[in-house]
């Protein structure tokens, strides 16, 4: 059944700029009641919720700010979304950053909290706890999918943010809760966090920087507002567990992760 967007609410975390933005800004364009901004940066947090409040004519975004690796400040930014707009039906846990050099900190972005985003989903979503459902979507990336020399840490956690979204996506978890887990995965996307990677790769291993820019370049990039669009298409049409591509510039499309019983190297 098609998931309709219109009337509902939404946070996203790492939605003052990039992706994130373009993600509520997509959403509201197709009917969004309203989403909460969560993130760390509270200049921009603040100027993009004013400027999606005069673009729409009326209060459709709230900012809270946050460190999302701080599990009582994530706490607080559902329980402040939920008070402020009396329900919660779509989160997307999009903070994220490629930054080997800075493992420990890109773990506990990447992993950790959105583990607990997800978790507080389902708190506040959840049936079996009052909620009346919705969807989660976690960003993981097409690294999730496959390996990338240039950082090897960055890619490990994309497969962490797949494997567990795909396992909350199981029928146990959503005939108790009625919520949906999704996983975007997207391509290289023109903002600071691929722009600035190479500065960041892992220490000690002379040229690594050099080949990650290389191995980058090499893929097919798009403007995030292709992937805002293919968020809208997950959202509507995923089914729980599924897995979604979006590179190139071009749509959004469902990807089939094979059983590993078929994978047996002859």
């Amino acid at each position: 059944m098609a998931f309709k967007v219109e009337g509902k609410i939404a946070l996203i975390t790492g939605a003052a700029a990039g992706i994130g933005l373009q993600y509520a800004n997509e959403l509201l364009k197709h009917g969004l009641k309203g989403v909460t901004i969560v993130d760390f940066d509270a200049k921009k947090g603040a100027e993009t919720v004013q400027k999606l409040n005069n673009q729409y004519g009326r209060k459709v975004a709230i900012f809270i700010q946050t460190d999302v690796t701080k599990t009582a400040e994530l706490k607080h930014a559902f329980g402040e979304a939920n008070d402020t707009w009396k329900s919660l039906d779509i989160v997307i846990n999009n903070a994220g950053v490629m930054k080997d050099s800075a493992w420990e900190m890109e773990v506990a972005l990447n992993c950790n909290a959105v583990t607990t985003g997800s978790l507080l989903a389902l708190e506040y979503m959840g049936k079996h706890n009052g909620g009346k459902g919705g969807i989660v979507v976690n960003i993981a990336s097409i690294l999730g999918l496959q390996e990338l020399s240039g950082c090897p840490i960055y890619v490990g956690t994309k497969h962490f943010v797949l494997g567990m979204t795909r396992s909350f996506g199981q029928p146990y978890f959503y005939n108790m809760t009625g919520v949906k887990f999704l996983t975007m995965c997207p391509g290289v996307t023109n903002t600071p966090l691929i722009s600035d990677a190479s500065k960041f790769a892992l220490g000690n291993f002379e040229g690594l920087g050099e080949l990650l820019a290389k191995e980058l370049a090499s893929l097919p990039d798009q403007e995030p507002e292709n992937v805002a669009r293919g968020m809208y298409t997950l959202i509507t049409r995923g089914e729980n567990g599924s897995v979604w591509v979006c590179e190139g510039g071009k749509p959004i499309y469902e990807v089939e992760i094979p059983d590993r019983r078929t994978l047996k190297k002859n």
